[in-house]
């Protein structure tokens, strides 16, 4: 058996018995275990924070980019887009826009009579969109369809938020009253009239986005135009669908300096900046969890090291009396500490895995959405996050050994035999 394969062989059975003196055993077969243990819980509460942190970006970015695209193009004063059409034609030039949508959003209110009988009022936004603009609204509609086609009474369709329907009190079929407050603003609102039309409600969506599914329904561009008083070419925004959302401050800045006034562009980063830096703040606990990491890992192994040697001091004693260098000894000390690392690191990407798979299929941690803005932790699955951070353990745990490796390695063999005999 060569030098490299008594030190693998010598450490790995201290691993796996760890029987040390018959009184102490059981305690040295203890304190190893709490030391794997503290490796793996380590281990597996990094590798779910970066799932659960991956997770709520990834969702609170899909989310914000389905209601808001990645560029928002409107005029600086709030005022409506004229030459729509051709703006939007445009626009869809710039290299890396794969989709143009004109829309019109405009404050109003929606009144309903719910089953009971009792009228509900709420103020909200209209969204009107072309019937093929909204991909992310399709897709989460819950009941019914997403789809603005009028009922057999001439009502046109009105998709609304599954919230926003519940303060209502209506369901699919249900005929609602909207009133427009812009020809209240635009005439002075003494002695005027609001325009007032009414809708069948065609489908509810669902997106688990507390802030936008209280506060949007969506109707037909064309009707949106009529109701709120628009030109046959106006629109309040153009959103802009690009290849790379990560290229949505750049496009802004270029749609900007190429247009110019009172053309004004704004990223997807900056419309929901503050989204965004709650993402980035759950982010930044990352270091921390790091850190945690680093700590017990060190302190479990070098703790166990120095009571595994206190109990072998005779056994190490005999190998150093029996020609084994002070290196050997080491390097056995160093192996145990991997060794350590790596059964803590497997144990922890196994309870990762699981609790991604519970979360995943059962949602066992649920959220409020009104703080969170989704019912449920997210997880999000990174290969390299299960590459990285089992090695970055197993490192760590490699040279807290060292220091207990370097007092073995001095140890005095006439005095540790004659100590343990």
């Amino acid at each position: 058996m060569t030098g490299g394969s008594l030190e693998r062989f010598i450490a790995l059975r201290y691993l796996r018995g760890a029987q040390g003196r018959s009184r102490s055993g059981a305690f040295l077969r203890f304190i190893t275990f709490v030391a794997i243990g503290g490796v793996a819980v380590g281990t597996a509460a990094l590798l779910l924070a970066l799932m659960i942190v991956r997770g709520f970006g990834h969702e609170i970015e899909e989310k914000i980019v389905g209601f808001g695209q990645h560029v928002r193009v409107e005029h600086f004063l709030g005022d409506p887009l004229t030459g729509a059409d051709t703006l939007a034609q445009r626009l869809a030039q710039f290299e890396g826009v794969e989709r143009v949508a004109p829309s019109i959003i405009e404050f109003g209110l929606l009144r309903a009579r719910n089953s009971d009988g009792e009228v509900g009022i709420e103020g909200m936004l209209f969204w009107g969109a072309e019937e093929d603009a909204q991909p992310f609204i399709a897709e989460h509609v819950s009941a019914g369809a997403f789809s603005f086609a009028e009922d057999s009474t001439g009502h046109p369709g009105l998709v609304l938020g599954s919230r926003l329907a519940e303060q209502l009190g209506v369901s699919l079929g249900s005929i609602v009253t909207a009133f427009s407050t812009r020809s209240l603003q635009e005439r002075g609102g003494l002695g005027s009239r609001p325009r007032v039309r009414q809708f069948h409600v065609a489908g509810i969506y669902d997106t688990g986005f507390a802030e936008f599914d209280d506060s949007f329904a969506y109707v037909d561009l064309g009707v949106a135009r009529s109701f709120f008083g628009y030109g046959a070419n106006e629109v309040s925004r153009i959103e802009l669908t690009l290849d790379d959302i990560l290229r949505s401050r750049e496009m802004a800045n270029q749609i900007v300096v190429e247009l110019g006034p009172p053309i004004q562009a704004v990223s997807v980063y900056e419309a929901f900046g503050h989204l965004f830096a709650w993402v980035n703040l759950q982010k930044s606990i990352i270091p921390l969890l790091i850190s945690i990491l680093v700590i017990v890992a060190a302190f479990n192994i070098i703790g166990t090291l120095l009571l595994l040697i206190l109990d072998k001091t005779r056994d190490i004693g005999i190998l150093l009396g029996m020609g084994a260098s002070g290196k050997t000894v080491r390097r056995m000390f160093l192996w145990l500490g991997m060794f350590i690392g790596t059964a803590g690191a497997a144990l922890g990407i196994a309870l990762a895995l699981a609790f991604a798979f519970v979360q995943l299929k059962f949602g066992v941690i649920p959220l409020p959405p009104e703080a969170y803005y989704i019912d449920r932790a997210p997880v999000e699955l990174s290969a390299l996050d299960f590459v990285i951070v089992p090695v970055i353990a197993v490192v760590l745990c490699t040279l807290a050994a060292y220091l207990p490796a370097r007092t073995a390695a001095g140890i005095d063999p006439l005095r540790s035999i004659r100590f343990g005999a």
